[in-house]
């Protein structure tokens, strides 16, 4: 793969065919090893992989016209496309190149979704809130659950996942309802929720370290994270129905038509994860777990395709779909390249 790394990405058969099938690539975040990929499809047809290394890049998001927003330990970035419709370079037909970077300090972000007008509405997992960026300061909240009495830097009840609706924030996700620093590490068996935005009520409980909520096609789409369950919510009765089991710790989740594309991981050493199902759940198939990109049938649950990826990275946060882009490459803000790029404006004088 170059850059001196070890890591290996192996596709299941039919991974390639169905990415090129689709017309789209995919991008994901290891936070740990510090490395955003690209995947795509050559003209040969067989997987395009690039990297780049951005410190503990965790949240990724997309907008119109090819944006990917994307961020850092402590920092936001956003990238352009700076390829015109139709031109390629190098066999890459989108250069994404990042045109701003705001410094938010270590908040620990996590999800990312640009709203109507396009301003990135992002989870401040460290502040218990939901925020944007700001002109005069780290970041700007937006909002907070109701059992958070203030604004303080302690992840209290780990908010991490973020679901839009028609540009505005619709539903969130928190490991525990919880108001102390830390408190929801002793709740992440059953103490998960799914909360709506516009009323702050609970609209689903009793979930395992809830991930990556998203809405699909009409369903409310959520990863139970300590079951290693794929599922989806039933607004009416807040039902969790599992749709697949993952082989990891699922985080991170992107559409391509009827397909989910998931993030797993493998647990970390330090024992993060004992006493979750997951782990009951991979010794009683006698499976280990297995650090790969799932790609899931949304009708039948079946897992169709994986690429797994093989040595020191072991744990992903979040992916994206990017449409419409075949073959994608991404350009870090000390590139020489970047020094000598640039895209004119429109004339207009």
């Amino acid at each position: 793969m170059g850059e001196g790394t070890a890591t290996e990405l192996v596709a299941s058969r039919l991974f390639a065919p169905w990415l090129a099938e689709a017309r789209t690539s995919l991008a994901f975040t290891t936070y740990r090893a510090g490395k955003l990929f690209l995947i795509g499809v050559g003209p040969d047809r067989r997987l395009t992989i690039q990297t780049r290394s951005f410190p503990r890049c965790m949240g990724l998001g997309t907008g119109p016209g090819g944006t990917l927003w994307m961020s850092s330990l402590y920092q936001l970035w956003r990238f352009e496309n700076f390829l015109e419709a139709g031109q390629t370079r190098n066999g890459h037909d989108a250069v994404l190149s990042p045109v701003a970077g705001y410094s938010t300090g270590d908040i620990d972000i996590h999800d990312i979704h640009p709203d109507a007008a396009g301003r990135p509405i992002f989870v401040a997992t460290r502040f218990n809130c939901l925020a944007t960026f700001a002109e005069r300061a780290s970041f700007a909240p937006v909002w907070q659950p109701p059992f958070i009495d203030r604004l303080a830097a302690e992840d209290r009840c780990h908010l991490n996942g973020l679901a839009m609706r028609d540009g505005r924030p619709a539903y969130v996700t928190c490991v525990a309802r919880t108001n102390l620093v830390d408190a929801w590490r002793e709740r992440r068996g059953d103490g998960g929720v799914v909360l709506d935005v516009a009323s702050g009520e609970a609209v689903a409980t009793g979930l395992s370290m809830p991930h990556s909520p998203r809405l699909h096609r009409g369903r409310l789409w959520v990863l139970q994270t300590g079951t290693g369950e794929l599922g989806h919510v039933a607004l009416d009765t807040g039902r969790f129905e599992p749709v697949c089991f993952l082989q990891g710790f699922a985080r991170g989740m992107a559409f391509v038509g009827d397909h989910a594309v998931i993030g797993v991981s493998c647990p970390r050493e330090d024992r993060t994860f004992d006493g979750l199902a997951l782990k009951e759940r991979l010794e009683r198939e006698g499976v280990p777990p297995l650090c790969h990109l799932a790609v899931v049938n949304l009708t039948t649950g079946d897992i169709e395709h994986r690429l797994a990826i093989r040595g020191p990275v072991q744990e992903l946060y979040d992916v994206v779909a990017l449409p419409g882009i075949i073959s994608p490459m991404a350009l870090q803000p000390e590139e020489t390249r970047l020094h000598i790029k640039f895209v004119a404006p429109e004339r207009t004088m």
